[in-house]
Formats: C-alpha cells, sequence, structure tokens
C-alpha cells in the first residue's frame, strides 16, 4: 500500500496534469522565483491575447450585461479565465481541483440556450464562479487538505453550487485550503502552500487563501470561501480584497464537507470574496433572492432587505483587542480612516476590547473540544503527520457533555453581555482592523482574535480595503518603549518586517450586528466614499 507521502505527491501530479498543453507557461516566460508580484506578469508576458485581458481584468458586473446579451459568450469568457487561473496555479499554487472541460461544456450549453431562446439561464448567466475546496462537486474531490480524502470524489453537490448553477453559473476551479481549514494560512501536506500573488513571500491567508490568491491574479471574477475564524476576512485582508461573513442562516451550508464534522457551537458560514463591493452585494442578492431556506433547512427566510442609513453614523474604533497590537501600518490605517470619517460628520467613540479576550477563549474551547478527534482521524487513516500549526489539535483534551453545555451556556452569556454593552454605546457599527498585519511573511501568522470573536457573537462583518498601503519608510517599527500587552503580541511586533510588506494593501474590518449584511453592506458604501 502507498504511503501518504506518495499518495499526495501522485495528487498533485493529477493536478498538473488536468492543465491542458497550451495553458502551461513556456519555460523562457515563467517568472524566476526571485519575482515576488506576479500580478502583472498576464500584461507583461505577452501570453495573454488582448481579449484574454480585458475578459479577465473585468469585474463580474461588466461582464454579466454582455453575457446576458450574447455581445459575449460564455465558452469565450470561460476559456479566458480557465486560462489565467491555470496561470495563477503555477505561479501561486492556488488550486486544489480543475474542470475546465466541464466547464466549457456547461458554457457551451449556456450559449446556445441563449441563441434558442433569446433568454439567459439566470442571473449569473455564463459566468465563471470558482469554488474553496469544501464545496462538493460531482466527481471532483474536496481533500480540505487531508490526504485521506484523496479519491472520495463527491458523488453530490454543495447546496450552494446548486443554486449557483440555476443562476447560471459555471464552474471551472476550485482552491486550495489548509488541513482541516483551520489555519490561518493555505497549506497542507497535500497541496503544499499557496503564496500571495502581490508578494510570494507573504501568505494569501487562510483558510480561504486559495480564494484570494486567483480573485487577486484576476483568475476569477469572484469566488465563495467560508469562515469559522476569519476564514473569509482574513485572506481577504492579505490581499486587499472584499469579503462578507454573513451571519449563519443567510447563505446555505448545507453539503459541504467540514475538517470538523458535527462541530455547531460555532458555526461555519460562506460568503463571496470580490474585488467590488458591487459585486459582493450583487451575489447577495442573487443568493438570497433564490430563496435558499427552500433547500437548505437552516437557512433562515429572510429576504434581501432594503437599508435607510442615518446621515450620520456612531462608529466605535477599536484601536486593539487587548492581546495583540496592530502592526504600525495597519494602526495607521485605522487613524486615517477616523480621521476622515469624523470630518465628514461621523460621530466616533471608542470600543472598549475588554471583551474580546474572553470571546477569544471560548473560541479556542469550541475548536478543541471534541481533543482533536475529528483531525486526528482523518490524519490516521492515512498515517499523514500532524503539521506543527496543529499543535493546539493535537495535544487537546475531549470535553465531556456536561462541559460542553457549560461552554454553550458561557456562550450566550459572552453574546448577551456584549449586545447588551452594544445597545448601550447606540452604535451603528465597529472598526477595527481585520488582523494585526497587512500580510504577513509565510509561516508567521499568529492571532485571528480581531475576527474570530465575531464568529462566536456570529456577527455581519465586511473585510475592505482601506485604501492605504504599506510604507515602510513610515510604518516603522514599535521601539523599545513600547510594553507589549502579551507575549503573543511581543512575538508579533518583534516578527513585523516593513521590508517584506511594503506596498501591501490594508484592509479594515467593519463589524455590525447580528444578520445585519445588507446594513454593513450599506455603511462600507458610505465609508468607501469618504475614504476616497
Amino acid at each position: 500500500m502507498a504511503n501518504w507521502e506518495e499518495i499526495a505527491a501522485k495528487k498533485r501530479q493529477t493536478l498538473k496534469d488536468s492543465i491542458p498543453p497550451e495553458w502551461v507557461i513556456p519555460e523562457d516566460l515563467l517568472p524566476p522565483d526571485s519575482v515576488d508580484d506576479v500580478t502583472g506578469f498576464p500584461e507583461a508576458s505577452g501570453w495573454f491575447t488582448p481579449e484574454e485581458l480585458a475578459i479577465t481584468n473585468s469585474n463580474a458586473l461588466e461582464l454579466l450585461p454582455k453575457l446576458a446579451s450574447g455581445e459575449l459568450k460564455s465558452e469565450t469568457v470561460t476559456r479566458a479565465f480557465c486560462k489565467r487561473a491555470a496561470a495563477a496555479h503555477q505561479l501561486t499554487n492556488c488550486l486544489s481541483e480543475t474542470c475546465f472541460a466541464r466547464g466549457l461544456e456547461t458554457a457551451k450549453k449556456l450559449d446556445e440556450h441563449l441563441a434558442r431562446t433569446g433568454k439567459p439561464v439566470g442571473p449569473l448567466h455564463g459566468l465563471p464562479i470558482s469554488l474553496k475546496d469544501n464545496f462538493h462537486l460531482v466527481g471532483l474531490d474536496s481533500t480540505v487538505g487531508f490526504v485521506s480524502h484523496i479519491g472520495d470524489a463527491a458523488t453530490y453537490e454543495s447546496v450552494l453550487a446548486d443554486l449557483l448553477r440555476e443562476a447560471g453559473a459555471v464552474f471551472y476551479v476550485k482552491t486550495n485550503v489548509p488541513t482541516a481549514m483551520m489555519i490561518a494560512e493555505s497549506v497542507n501536506n497535500v497541496f503544499g502552500r499557496t503564496v500571495n500573488p502581490l508578494n510570494r513571500k507573504v501568505t494569501s491567508g487562510g483558510s480561504s487563501g486559495g480564494e484570494s490568491a486567483l480573485i487577486t491574479f484576476r483568475g476569477s471574477p469572484w469566488g465563495v470561501g467560508t469562515d469559522i475564524g476569519g476564514s473569509l476576512r482574513i485572506p481577504a485582508a492579505c490581499t486587499g480584497i472584499f469579503t462578507l461573513r454573513p451571519s449563519f442562516g443567510r447563505f446555505p451550508t448545507l453539503r459541504c464537507r467540514s475538517g470538523m464534522p458535527g462541530q455547531e457551537a460555532v458555526q461555519s458560514v460562506n460568503g463571496p470574496m470580490t474585488r467590488t463591493l458591487d459585486d459582493l452585494e450583487f451575489y447577495c442578492k442573487t443568493v438570497v433572492g433564490a430563496e435558499p431556506w427552500l433547500a437548505d433547512p437552516r437557512c433562515l427566510p429572510v429576504p434581501w432587505r432594503d437599508v435607510e442609513l442615518p446621515k450620520t453614523l456612531k462608529i466605535a474604533v477599536m484601536w486593539d483587542d487587548g492581546m495583540a497590537l496592530p502592526t504600525p501600518p495597519v494602526t495607521r490605517a485605522l487613524k486615517e480612516a477616523v480621521e476622515k470619517l469624523r470630518a465628514a460628520g461621523h460621530e466616533i467613540t471608542v470600543w472598549s476590547s475588554e471583551d474580546q479576550q474572553t470571546g477569544a477563549r471560548l473560541l479556542d474551547r469550541m475548536f478543541v473540544a471534541d481533543g482533536g478527534k475529528a483531525i486526528r482521524k482523518e490524519l490516521e487513516r492515512s498515517g499523514e503527520p500532524w503539521r506543527t500549526e496543529m499543535g493546539a489539535y493535537e495535544v487537546a483534551e475531549e470535553l465531556g457533555t456536561s462541559e460542553m453545555w457549560q461552554l454553550h451556556l458561557d456562550r450566550v452569556e459572552f453574546q448577551k453581555r456584549y449586545l447588551d454593552r452594544w445597545n448601550k454605546a447606540g452604535i451603528d457599527a465597529i472598526l477595527c482592523p481585520t488582523t494585526p498585519y497587512s500580510s504577513v511573511e509565510n509561516g508567521k501568522f499568529r492571532h485571528v482574535g480581531y475576527t474570530g470573536v465575531y464568529n462566536v457573537l456570529d456577527y455581519s462583518c465586511i473585510s475592505f480595503p482601506s485604501g492605504v498601503l504599506v510604507d515602510k519608510s513610515i510604518d516603522k517599527p514599535t521601539g523599545d518603549s513600547y510594553k507589549p500587552m502579551t507575549d503573543l503580541d511581543r512575538t508579533i511586533q518583534a516578527e513585523y518586517n516593513p521590508d517584506a510588506v511594503h506596498g501591501m494593501p490594508i484592509n479594515l474590518q467593519l463589524v455590525g450586528r447580528r444578520l445585519e449584511e445588507e446594513k454593513v453592506v450599506a455603511m462600507v458604501k458610505t465609508m468607501l466614499d469618504t475614504l476616497s
């Protein structure tokens, strides 16, 4: 019987072989490893046609009217994104599965339908959409980074995939994740590490880091990731794109593969990852407009609602979470945003981090409540070793039923305390960092507290680009006079390397209350107008 390394190597080779020869980057055009930023490769290489560049540089809302009218054929658009996704993978290792032929066949049928009927199939007619690895598509693996799941091809599709297909979407790739989707960088023993196309020395985040890398390279017009502790917001922040972490029940989650199946103390959700806020909003309206509660029994029958914001917002700013100070560029971006919002007439107040550590501890307890058994079971099936990033799961002790029930009670008590504070403050939103980093060198992502606490609360959150870039001449490391809040803080500040992240985009996070997805979208629109 083959050992786990042989099985993983064969899977990687199969993925490599799935790229047609015409989409393999010629050796003489391949950027050397010393080239960090590969986002300019499609234009600079001369390997893409002007039409392929025009298509793949377009956003979803620019493509959809042309696809619906027949001005652009879905087969042409899909082929262009297949080629660019293939290039993205060769430069960043962002994919886990391809189904190029299937995607092109779907696109041809959509073109034929439009030609025959004069009507598009649905609001997403002919548009390619990338999916995170854990979304089941028939005939494809969903390894979620486990060797044990190699060859376990899906026999059914995720409910969200069915919904998107019925709306006219075309599937062509799935994207890489970390082991069990429980690491903040996308690295596993099957496919290896996904890197950031803006700078291959730094991470694209996790666990939806394959998606963020692909979208940032423009190998996908938009994609879908998931989030249980920041897995949408962290990779969006690492690459400077938009994402929405919705409350549980707004988007369908049924029939997706989990790294820890059955764990429901903190719910995993899925959401869009896009290059524009308008694309993000359209995706949300489309998914909710399809009435997903008729297909997923845990979806809430809540239509997408119109929101009218007050003329001035009351925004509470959380400068740090009491566990780790943001690195200097993130603090600077937050300060600049606050100054502009205040100048525009919005009311700014301070949000104390007094409850953040409690929320982070709850999240940690929830993640390891089974003593790491679910993850250990999959590793032992193949003999795959524990990765060092999974150390907390390797040594965890399982909670008993009584202890788990108490954890649920502690969670609800925490949710109530936070809600009461919010109501007393009378705020519209919390503005805070998404992570302590713009991005960070591969292997050095240390803290998910800024995102994970809001998973415990099940709040609606958007990670969005602030418009500020890291400047190593300004964003100097904290000096010797700085007194770290925690050992974690000391490590993060000591490892901050302005040279490594110079020029990287900086995202911020806007947090609304539970089920306020429409409101956070509207508030970020207002913020972008103010910050631009």
